[in-house]
């Protein structure tokens, strides 16, 4: 994988990275087609939503937004954000979201370069512990997070706004 690059999402990479999020089951209902928020886009007005996102992303030095770039491709992408709290004697964590492998990528060991990237920055960032969550019909990326060593220890909720 010597031609990959792992560097910060810039405004150019959105429209691929939303492209896809839109690329699986679930990011099918998420980012429907049939909506200004979907992956065929009439316009690049159609983007703002994402495009602020970027900028709140972008301000904020506790988010890392990646891509994978193979070429001038980007096939692959993550958001590591750093949370400091007090339990756990004052730990600091992070939480990997929204990792999306393009779909010619999958099964290539990208996946795991990109959470290897993840674990490594937490540790530079002095985090105690990474954390995710997957849903649960996600089972192929349940028994891929725990090939890495990840555990499924705790149940997790949502409550949709």
């Amino acid at each position: 994988m010597g031609d990959l690059e792992i560097r910060p999402a810039t405004t150019d990479d959105v429209p691929a990275i939303v492209a896809m999020l839109a690329d699986d089951p679930l990011g099918t209902q998420r980012e429907s087609p049939d909506d200004p928020l979907g992956t065929q886009r009439e316009s690049p007005d159609d983007l703002a939503p994402y495009l602020t996102a970027m900028e709140r992303l972008r301000a904020d030095p506790n988010q890392h937004l990646v891509v994978a770039v193979r070429g001038e491709r980007v096939v692959g992408t993550l958001q590591l954000t750093i949370v400091p709290g007090l339990s756990r004697r004052g730990a600091t964590r992070s939480v990997v979201e929204g990792v999306r492998i393009h779909a010619d990528e999958r099964g290539s060991g990208l996946g795991s370069l990109m959470m290897e990237w993840a674990i490594d920055t937490s540790r530079r960032e002095g985090c105690h512990l990474v954390q995710l969550t997957s849903d649960n019909t996600r089972t192929d990326a349940h028994r891929f997070y725990e090939r890495l060593g990840f555990t499924a220890s705790h149940v997790g909720f949502k409550l949709t706004l």
